[in-house]
């Protein structure tokens, strides 16, 4: 009877443990989801910006035909990218993209003056603001489902349901690498 009973306990406890930590992985896996969602809407957000900032560069400056091809192809290289890690790289490659632009707009003491472009380059630092705030938040909870199904003995849960680890969305590797220089 004694034996019974202790089994019986083991069992529910066992029960328990693993509802518990089915519904754990569940919960971090729509977070998961949610705070990727949020990311993509703030880089649509963004991307929705560009053309305008194209077309008012372009009545300033309409010779750069190049810098603007440039950061139109790495628009849509970036509409385009799906996972985490290939969104990060084509991000870096439409800001590398931006850059001449906006040189291009310090150049034009009149565009500068626009206010129409002076709201879309607000807009566009809010939005980058935004996208690293979203960004640090998707990495943290990608961190806490990762560890969550890769250690024992929550990885036997998460194999039964088919949970896996998520990418991050981390910058390109060589950037990370790099490290400022600073000359005294």
């Amino acid at each position: 009877m004694g034996t019974t009973i202790a089994l019986i306990v083991v069992a529910v406890i066992t029960l328990l443990w693993f509802v518990y930590t089915y519904n754990r992985l569940a919960r971090l896996s729509v977070r998961a989801e949610e705070s990727w969602a949020v990311i993509d809407t703030q880089l649509k957000r963004r991307w929705d910006l560009i053309p305008n900032l194209i077309q008012t560069v372009r009545g300033y400056a309409a010779h750069e035909q190049a810098v603007f091809s440039r950061v139109a192809e790495a628009r849509a290289d970036a509409l385009e990218s799906e996972t985490p890690g290939d969104r990060a790289i084509a991000e870096h490659a439409l800001k590398d993209a931006l850059f001449p632009l906006f040189a291009i707009a310090e150049a034009y003491p009149e565009l500068r003056a626009n206010e129409g472009f002076l709201r879309m380059q607000e807009t566009l630092v809010d939005a980058e603001d935004r996208i690293q705030r979203s960004r640090a938040y998707y990495n943290a909870v990608v961190r806490q489902l990762n560890m969550a199904v890769l250690t024992f003995p929550r990885m036997l849960v998460a194999a039964i349901f088919r949970f896996r680890p998520r990418d991050f969305y981390a910058l390109p590797e060589e950037d990370m690498s790099t490290q400022p220089k600073v000359k005294l």
